[in-house]
Formats: structure tokens, sequence, C-alpha cells
């Protein structure tokens, strides 16, 4: 029996859903990979200067990251299907819009959509794999859709270094908006029925629109340190969210269940070690894709090549790892991976202008299997620690964690080009600084991977208490 019957509203095949979450997830993280590869060429054909550049792949993250918690309990009461379609068409129509940007505006506005279309999408993809997969296949699922993720992201380098070589980056938005037309068709014709365990409950209009204000003015007023207006939009999006907290715990239907961080162990730290690790790793690929392009004189082609290395890792490891913590407490496989990017992320403040390529390998290597090692445990950590109606809110807030740990490095890396380059365009006058900054970023990157470490080594069960006698 591979029918998901006895599901809430699932009439649909286990293997179609795992192929369409697989298929999901490669899509989305080969746009962002590809275009990270294409930034340079992007940055010279519109004239931007190095912190301009980075926000063409920091405003997506924002955009993910304000939308995925209040789509994630929309699609709870909703429904996931429904929002998965929304998702789909939102995207799909974004990248067009980005393959035809012909100004710096257009193409940020592509992003920012696109940025809303992958929070719904993905969202809801992890909570539908998890609703019609048992618990003790559950691992073995997630490992499997996240290879895909990785798949993605190892092919969108040597893609988008192709096609940025040699049919232009708008090619990369294009290939995208196909691959996007063609998913949206597949669900339409196989995935039927619906999962919405949370029906009927009231969404909390007020909470999302003070949640996505609020995270909205944390992560650009990150951004824009250490400028006043950054340190005023910053200290203004802190403020935000302890209103938002503060209104979710007076709200009798939240947008946010704050009892899933005060009440469940595995939940909070899990989430909290998400946030650490890609916070601490995610600017890797960024960093290197310009310190190949501009140190090295590497064409995108070339430097996607090299990066690819890290990516292949994630692809292999992630099912494997998936598997073991169907079997093995999830959370010690994740800590070992993060353990692996630590090391990883240490060797790479030793970069020196002409660093052998077989030893950038070997360091992507090492950041590859880390990721792989943590990714799908910890996600089976999180989807097996709540109830049925708290799986898409449970996955957006997961998504948001991991966006977010996105987000915040890349925001570091903006924060220290503005010291340490200003603004100005990473020309040859510049390499130095570029250097420094890219060192003192991955001395920050240490210090939080092994903050990271002990959050995720400290998310285990609480002790199991003796049953009380009954009247007790």
């Amino acid at each position: 029996m591979n029918k998901t019957a006895g599901k809430p509203g699932g009439t649909a095949n286990k293997n179609v859903i795992l192929f369409i979450a697989t298929t999901t997830s490669f899509i989305l993280p080969f746009l962002v990979s590809a275009v990270t590869v294409a930034l340079p060429t992007m940055g010279r054909e519109f004239g931007m200067e190095a912190v301009v550049m980075s926000w063409v792949g920091t405003i997506y993250f924002l955009a993910v990251a304000i939308s995925q918690v209040p789509f994630g309990r929309l699609s709870d009461i909703f429904g996931r299907r429904r929002l998965f379609v929304m998702g789909l068409v939102l995207t799909t129509f974004a990248c067009y819009l980005g393959g035809i940007a012909n100004t710096v505006p257009l193409l940020m506005v592509s992003r920012a959509l696109q940025g809303l279309g992958s929070g719904m999408t993905f969202n809801n993809s992890v909570a539908i794999l998890t609703s019609v997969f048992p618990r003790n296949e559950r691992g073995r699922a997630l490992g499997i859709s996240m290879a895909g993720t990785y798949g993605g992201i190892s092919m969108g380098p040597l893609l988008g270094g192709v096609l940025t070589e040699y049919l232009g980056w708008q090619s990369i938005f294009f290939v995208s908006a196909i691959l996007g037309v063609m998913l949206l068709v597949l669900v339409l014709v196989t995935l039927k029925g619906e999962w919405r365990e949370a029906r009927g409950e009231k969404f909390d209009l007020a909470g999302s629109i003070t949640y996505s204000v609020a995270v909205a003015l944390f992560m650009y007023g990150f951004s824009s340190l250490p400028s006043l207006l950054g340190a005023i939009l910053f200290a203004a999006g802190v403020a935000g969210l302890y209103l938002f907290v503060r209104l979710e715990m007076r709200t009798a239907s939240p947008v946010f269940e704050l009892n899933l961080f005060r009440r469940n162990r595995i939940f909070f730290f899990s989430n909290l070690a998400a946030l650490i690790t890609y916070m601490s790793t995610f600017a890797v690929t960024f960093l290197l894709s310009l310190y190949l392009q501009y140190i090295r004189g590497f064409s995108a082609e070339r430097a996607g090549l090299v990066l690819i290395a890290s990516s292949v890792m994630m692809t292999i490891f992630t099912p494997i790892s998936g598997r073991i913590s169907d079997r093995v407490e999830p959370r010690l496989v994740a800590t070992l991976g993060m353990a692996l990017n630590c090391v990883a992320v240490v060797l790479l403040i030793f970069l020196g202008d002409a660093t052998a390529i077989w030893f950038i390998i070997v360091v992507l290597v090492f950041y590859g299997v880390g990721i792989g090692l943590f990714a799908s445990p910890n996600t089976n950590a999180v989807m097996g620690s709540v109830e049925p109606k708290f799986l898409a809110l449970a996955s957006g807030t997961q998504g948001t964690m991991r966006t977010s740990g996105m987000m915040l490095s890349m925001g570091i890396m903006m924060v220290l080009f503005s010291i340490y380059i200003g603004r100005a365009e990473i020309t040859p006058e510049y390499y130095p600084q570029f250097m420094t900054s890219f060192r003192v970023g991955f001395i920050i990157f240490t210090l939080l991977g092994i903050g990271g470490l002990i959050a995720q080594l400290v998310a285990r069960p609480p002790a199991k208490v003796q049953a009380r006698p009954p009247g007790r």
C-alpha cells in the first residue's frame, strides 16, 4: 500500500508526493545558487556597488523570512495544497519577470516576489510530506526531499555558470520559470485532496502583519548597519518582535504558537541550531564565488565547477543522514554535521591570493558533508516534535530559522563590506579590503558555529517521568 489512505484529506500516492516535494526542493535552491554565480556578471552589467549586489540575493531571503510563518499558519487552516499551488504560480511568474528585468529596481521586485512564492511553496511540500509518511519512514522521505535541495544547489553553480557564459544571466530565470510550469502541471494532475488539520480556526491577521513588518525592519536594519538609519530600523525591528510576542500571548488563535518554543525543548533548540548553522555557513558559497572570480580571475563557469564540490557532498549525505535519523537520535547526527561545518569555516580564514585550488575543494567537501549530516536529521527532529495540526507552521518556523540564518549571514557580510569597502564596486584597488572583510567574516562565522554546535547538542528529549498513580 502506497496510498495516503487514513491521512486527513490525502488521496495521492506517497511516492508521487515525494517526487513533487523533491522536485520543489530542487527548483528553488537551483535558482538561488545559480543567481549567486551570476552576480558578478549582473553587477558589471548594471554597474552595481558591492552592497547593492548583495541585495540581489538578500531581498529574496527577506521576502521568504517575513512570509513563511504567516503562510504556514494559513496553510494549516485553509489547505496546504491550495497554498502550494498559489506559491508555484507566483514563483513562476516572478522568474519570468526576472528574465525580462532591464533595471535594478525591476530585478529586485522579481527577487522579492520569488521569495514570497518560495515561502508559500517550500513550507507546504515539507508539511504534506510529513503528513503522509509514518514516523519510521519520515527521516528517509525528508532526506530524499532535501537531497533535491542540495541537488539544486549543486547544479546551480555549474548550470548557472554555463547559462550565464553562453546565454546570459537572464536565461537562469527563464529556465526556472519553465521548470515551475512543468511542476505546476504535475501538481494539478496528480495531487488530489487537501490537508488542513486546523480547519475552522481563526487566522491572526494582526499578528501576521506585526510579525512581517517587525522581521523586515529587523533584517533590513541589520543589513544596513553600521549606519544610523540601520541602527534605528534594527531597534524598531527588535521592538516590533517584542510587541509581536506580547500580542501572541493574548490571542486565542495566534499565528505563531509560542508554546511550541516554551514547552517543547526539541523544537526550541533544534530551531535555534538551524538558525545559527545557516547564519554561520550560508555566506560560504557567496564569498567563494566572489573570491574565485575577482581575486583568482576565474570565469563564472569555472567558479561553478569548483563550488559544486560542496553541493555534491550535500546531495549524497542528506538522504543517508535522513535514513540514519530514523534509527539514531537525530540530535547526534546533526551535531556531527555541525562539527564538520566548524572545521570548514575555520580553514577558510586562512585563504590567500594564491591558495591551492585543491585546498579549497577539500574545505568545500568538509562543508558539504557537514550540511548533509545536519539538514535532514534537524528537520526530522523539528517535524516529529509537533502535533499534526501544526505541521505547516512547524515547517514554516524552521524554514524561517533557516532563511533568517541565511539572511543574517549575508547581512554580516554586507556590514563588513560597508566597513571595509564602502559604497564601491569590487575593483582591483579594493581587493585587499575585500580579503580583509572575507577573513573577518569567517572568524565571526566560526564563533557562531561553536554556539550552534552547543544548541544542537542540548536539543534532546526531556528525561522520562514516571507515570503518576491514578488520582494524583
